[in-house]
């Protein structure tokens, strides 16, 4: 059976109260149960104490005068019993004629020993004591029924019973009122996250002007609620483009087959068309292989093989690869300070997600360059890595600069120069992954620099 929280706060504070209560009233009916006893037993021995002076010091009471004493003082205890004894076990005094005490002789030695000894005697407590006087040594035992300390003892245990039940009555009831006033709050989260759904992602918790838990957990409901409207815009406008980008190639490919293929063509035309298709298939697989990375960069770095890398040999190896690849390409790498320090050219990192990144940032840096050219810039500060990527070619306006991130964005004055647009957009991912930053400065017909920053291992 699923309970509520709320039931089960309810039943948790209940048990707890509850274990709360017994121990509370055990103690109070043990200590006064104990306190009843010992003054009981002390009333008793000032008794028998009593009992004994008159008997053996005042010589104006004699036996028969002490009983009537005895069973006429308002002192009286219930069903008192008074038995003294000389130190060799003969009676000399009992209050009660009718009466008749068989001292234990184990007892009855352990009183000489030790002077003061309590016992029971059926339902009665009772006391054996020594007295000594000029006559000599006498063993006094009294015993008699606490009906007093008993009954206010029963009084305590109903009162302690019928207030434990009460209590808990009462905790059960106030209970179910605070845990519902508790988990109100709760309850009001879950209504308003309860009302977002996938075509209203843009709702937000209430968040209150608290900063108590209930507060931050509306805040991290929130931050996964933008986290997740970004995630699915992202995958809107990437399925979009993405499907977009992948017609065209295709679409221009199958065109020209079923252009090639309507007559009969020379050597040179079908070379012609062959060599377009080529090209288009090239363009093809770099945008498989940019969504391939892209779909990489989107997972969590701690799923990906790390090590420890070192910058200034990515850069020079992605470097070599891209010039193998497009010999136009022309690269200057330059270290802007001396390193003296070549451990803070380290950093953790997925080595192949790394240089995608750096042969990304030069591409782009030679592709709109009218030369060709890029410089790539190596630098350290207090906490990081700093890699400048510099052109000197086509520039960007302000307005392009706010959505260059965006996938298959493309400035206005790129048209011409082929490109899927998701260069810049794979590499900011790649770097927010290793915890690092991209920035870029641009202006139109005087160049770009692509700023990289990465954190060095300490």
């Amino acid at each position: 059976m699923n309970l509520s929280i709320r039931i089960k706060l309810t039943i948790q504070f209940a048990f707890i109260v509850m274990f709360i209560l017994i121990f509370f009233s055990g103690s109070v009916y043990y200590f006064s149960s104990e306190y009843r006893q010992a003054e009981f037993y002390t009333r008793l021995e000032n008794k028998a104490l009593n009992t004994a002076k008159l008997l053996f010091d005042v010589k104006e009471v004699d036996y028969d005068l002490l009983k009537i004493i005895d069973r006429n003082t308002i002192n009286s205890l219930y069903k008192e019993k008074i038995v003294i004894f000389d130190f060799n076990g003969k009676q000399i005094y009992n209050s009660i004629d009718d009466d008749t005490l068989d001292l234990d002789p184990v007892l009855f030695e352990k009183v000489r020993l030790e002077n003061h000894v309590r016992f029971q005697e059926g339902d009665k407590e009772a006391l054996g004591m020594t007295y000594e006087d000029a006559n000599g040594k006498y063993i006094a035992v009294i015993s008699a029924f606490d009906r007093y300390g008993r009954s206010k003892l029963q009084n305590l245990k109903w009162i302690l019973i019928i207030g434990f039940f009460v209590s808990m009555g009462l905790t059960i009831f106030f209970g179910r009122i605070y845990s519902r006033r508790a988990l109100f709050p709760i309850s009001n989260v879950i209504n308003q996250v309860d009302r977002i759904t996938i075509s209203s992602l843009n709702l937000r918790v209430n968040e209150g002007d608290n900063d108590d838990e209930i507060a931050q957990l509306s805040f991290t409901f929130n931050k996964m609620l933008e986290r997740l409207e970004s995630a699915f815009e992202m995958q809107r406008s990437f399925v979009s483009n993405a499907s977009h980008e992948l017609r065209t190639p295709l679409t221009s490919i199958t065109g020209q087959i079923e252009v090639s293929l309507m007559k009969p063509r020379s050597k040179e035309e079908y070379e012609e068309i062959l060599q377009s298709v080529l090209e288009d298939i090239k363009n093809l697989n770099e945008l498989s292989n940019g969504l391939l990375d892209m779909a990489k960069a989107n997972s969590d770095i701690s799923g990906f093989a790390l090590r420890d890398l070192r910058i200034d040999q990515l850069i020079w190896e992605a470097r070599m690869e891209l010039s193998s690849r497009k010999k136009r390409c022309k690269i200057d790498i330059l270290f802007v300070d001396e390193i003296e320090d070549e451990k803070k050219l380290t950093f953790e990192g997925n080595e192949h997600l790394i240089k995608v990144a750096i042969i990304n940032l030069m591409d782009n840096g030679c592709k709109y360059s009218s030369d060709s050219k890029v410089d790539v810039r190596l630098s350290l500060d207090a906490s990081c890595i700093i890699v400048e990527f510099v052109d000197h070619g086509i520039g960007m306006d302000e307005e392009d600069l706010k959505g260059i991130f965006q996938p298959f964005f493309r400035a206005k004055n790129t048209t011409a120069i082929p490109g899927n647009g998701l260069g810049l957009t794979l590499t900011e991912k790649i770097v927010k992954l290793h915890k690092g930053s991209v920035s870029i400065a641009s202006e139109i017909n005087l160049g770009t620099t692509v700023t990289l920053r990465l954190p060095f291992k300490t």
